[in-house]
């Protein structure tokens, strides 16, 4: 049911936990199955140095948060942001599509962390593209 990528990152996270002071933290979660995560942003100079994340979910949700984090360490903002849920699958290669929404928490996660480190500076947080079709209602259930 799922790849070895998706075991290796459930069994062995990378980036748990919190950091110290963080430049950006955003919490999000899915009320249909109870999965929640919140990400946490070190940022200089436009770059994310350092992200790290806390979850309560199932191992499809760890997973993703774990490769989400991974996958936007030393990149720019703007980089970070196009970071996008088929992205986070495609690097675990793949999730069942009953598992997609934790995709999905993990790109809403890395955009709240930017726009609250975007707010906080007193800039103006970015807009959600208009593109998500999916929504956290689509998963009837989430199964562990």
């Amino acid at each position: 049911m799922y790849s070895e990528t998706v075991m290796d990152h459930f069994k062995n996270p990378r980036n748990v936990g919190e950091i110290e002071n963080p430049d950006g933290v955003g919490e999000v979660g899915n009320p249909v199955c109870g999965d929640i995560m919140k990400i946490f942003l070190k940022i200089e100079n436009n770059i994310v140095v350092d992200a790290k994340f806390k979850t309560f979910g199932c191992g499809a949700a760890i997973a993703s948060s774990s490769m989400a984090t991974e996958l936007v360490r030393g990149k720019s903002l703007e980089d970070a942001w196009k970071l996008s849920n088929k992205a986070v699958a495609e690097a675990l290669d793949g999730l069942p599509p009953i598992k997609m929404h934790c995709s999905v928490l993990a790109e809403e996660g890395i955009h709240k962390a930017i726009n609250d480190y975007r707010v906080k500076h007193g800039l103006e947080p970015w807009q959600e593209s208009s593109s998500h079709s999916h929504e956290h209602g689509e998963d009837p259930v989430c199964q562990q």
